[in-house]
């Protein structure tokens, strides 16, 4: 999946627009984007929209971000929407494999009441949003087969380390937020998982969007989330695979399996190893799902 786009739960035709905003995921956030007065009836809201907007047979991934294990309102929501059967969970300051562990078993337990197959529900987990997931970050690998992703979130992190801002005048990431972005890299290279990298705040800024983006697909982020369908198009397009990127991979792979046990190949009077290989691999593994 490359683009992920939060709506609140109880945004009405605000859900409609994102689920023909093109993203290969729409999450329905029961978190920061309703207030704690408003929970009840989002919840409601959220398991009437999973329900009608589930069986539509062509349909962007279903998210719902749920309340973080912290906050004491975990269980209210999963009671609320299990029913709906979302195709997996935003799981906000998730802190190291414990605490995915945690909330496998909360779903293992709704699934079975529900008639839900057991790990049918996945887990997208926002992996470093606090300093203790910052630290905890490194011991997701086999927490659990319903991990899908890491990602992680500036947002929450600056609240809690008292910052002014999380960015500089550039609009580029100041170094504690640098920090955290790489560990969530390397947390799901760790894990084998794929790196969702964060939202980007300035909705309207569509080439700052794409710069940043492809600033991401770079450094190995595999999708993003996002906070306005604006920014889907942008996302999709910066994270699929260009026509040359797949032939360059696809000649990549020929040519190792043209020689087998060789530890690196020329092709174009370039030589490329195994690293090389498997980057290709991963391009074309993409490509396929």
């Amino acid at each position: 999946m490359r683009s992920f786009l939060f709506v609140p739960a109880d945004g009405g035709p605000k859900l409609d627009k994102a689920m023909a905003s093109g993203a290969d995921a729409v999450i329905i956030d029961l978190e920061d984007s309703i207030t704690p007065e408003r929970k009840p009836q989002a919840r409601a809201a959220a398991l009437e929209f999973l329900k009608s907007a589930g069986a539509a047979q062509q349909r962007p991934r279903l998210l719902v971000r749920i309340n973080g294990l912290d906050t004491g309102m975990t269980d209210a929501d999963l009671d609320a929407i299990i029913a709906g059967k979302p195709d997996a969970v935003v799981f906000p300051k998730a802190e190291g494999g414990a605490s995915v562990l945690h909330l496998d078993a909360k779903l293992t337990a709704r699934e079975a009441i529900a008639g839900i197959p057991e790990g049918q529900i996945k887990i997208l987990a926002q992996a470093v949003e606090s300093a203790a997931g910052l630290f905890s970050a490194g011991n997701f690998r086999n927490a659990s087969p319903r991990l899908i992703g890491l990602t992680w979130g500036p947002e929450d992190l600056s609240a809690e380390l008292g910052a002014e801002t999380n960015r500089d005048a550039s609009g580029e990431l100041t170094e504690p937020y640098r920090l955290a972005r790489s560990v969530c890299l390397y947390a799901a290279a760790a894990a084998k998982l794929p790196a969702i990298e964060t939202v980007y705040v300035d909705f309207r800024n569509s080439d700052g969007l794409r710069r940043d983006t492809e600033a991401s697909r770079r450094d190995g982020f595999t999708g993003r989330l996002a906070i306005h369908p604006a920014q889907v198009p942008v996302i999709n397009d910066v994270f699929t695979p260009t026509t040359a990127q797949i032939e360059k991979a696809k000649s990549v792979v020929a040519a190792f399996a043209a020689q087998p046990g060789a530890g690196a190949v020329g092709i174009d009077g370039k030589m490329y190893d195994r690293p090389h290989l498997v980057r290709a691999q991963q391009l074309l593994d993409r490509v396929k799902r």
